[in-house]
């Protein structure tokens, strides 16, 4: 495609992985890129501040201070006023729990939803302007998560799967203006967040430290060690190249007919065709065996108080003679 490289290109979220990746190949490719980060001293911001050209410009932002979005913004229209903006990569995302829904705190779901969602639907909401004038793109990283119920990761899933619905209704939406829209569902990858174990080591403890006491005596402290265990184990299979990821944004960005969908990543045609055609027990065991295989739980284990099968059946108090138990409804 006949792009100019004059024009501007914003990508959110590139501390590390696949955000600092993608600013250094466009950086490389010429283009002017603007890049958000958490922090302008961290290590990936140091990085892209000693390897890329001059035209890369760091931007601090965290998705949840609309004051950081704002200044965001306001550089962002100040500086392509003459060039135009073509591109935003809404790549900055966020999760900090790993257990069942009943575990996890609600503030965890807030956070995520803050970060994955709101933040991403206020910066692309203050950038259409600009976009719509150049009849540019989008293009969002989102998760497999999103569109499939992988095990202890509903906080960051469901955020996920709402920031995916809003992006195909911008996609319907900007038809009339030609801008396109596009969503990365990539698999899993070794990127900083992803495979920092001493950070999620952290954050089972504080998971296990704040359960209240009874749901810490229903599930057991084994049960969160086993979920964090196996957690670790999927993530040391994750893959150490990100370029499929990287490769698919770039696609996206600058093809002349970007797909809707791309799904860079080892065996995510499996997963998406067992989560489409095949029984839900089926996929329930697929995701258990791939991801996560939960452990009983402490009062359901063999020997515990209550954890015979009559839980799962009423019987009648005075039953008839021949009479045989009744499943509640």
């Amino acid at each position: 495609m006949g792009l100019g490289k004059e024009l501007g290109l914003l990508t959110a979220g590139c501390d590390s992985g696949f955000g600092k990746a993608t600013a250094k190949k466009l950086d490389s490719m010429g283009f002017t890129v603007l890049a958000t980060v958490l922090e302008l001293n961290s290590p990936g911001a140091l990085e892209l501040r000693a390897c890329c050209s001059p035209r890369l410009k760091l931007l601090q932002m965290d998705l949840t201070k609309p004051a950081d979005i704002s200044h965001v913004l306001e550089f962002t229209k100040a500086h392509t006023t003459s060039t135009g903006l073509w591109g935003l990569v809404n790549n900055a995302g966020y999760n900090e729990v790993v257990a069942d829904v009943e575990l996890s705190p609600v503030a965890m779901f807030r956070t995520c939803m803050e970060v994955n969602f709101f933040g991403v639907l206020e910066l692309t909401k203050g950038l259409l302007p600009l976009l719509r004038h150049t009849r540019g793109r989008i293009v969002t990283v989102g998760s497999p998560a999103g569109d499939m119920p992988y095990p202890c990761l509903a906080a960051y899933g469901t955020s996920k799967a709402a920031v995916v619905l809003l992006m195909d209704t911008f996609s319907c939406e900007l038809v009339p203006w030609g801008v396109k829209v596009s969503v990365i569902q990539p698999g899993c990858f070794k990127t900083g967040s992803v495979t920092n174990v001493d950070q999620w080591e952290q954050r089972k403890e504080q998971l296990l430290a704040n359960l209240p006491r009874e749901l810490l005596q229903a599930y057991g402290k084994d049960y969160v060690e086993h979920l964090h265990r196996q957690f670790l184990h999927s993530l040391s299979m994750a893959l150490p190249d990100l370029s499929p990821v990287v490769d698919a944004i770039t696609d996206a960005l600058l093809a002349a007919q970007p797909r809707r969908r791309y799904y860079p990543g080892r065996g995510l045609g499996l997963m998406y065709f067992i989560h489409y055609y095949l029984p839900e027990s089926l996929r329930r065991r697929f995701l258990q065996a791939f991801f996560i295989n939960h452990h009983l739980p402490r009062a359901l284990q063999p020997g515990q108080p209550g954890s015979t099968s009559a839980q799962n059946t009423a019987q009648d108090p005075n039953p008839s003679p021949g009479s045989s138990p009744v499943v509640a409804r």
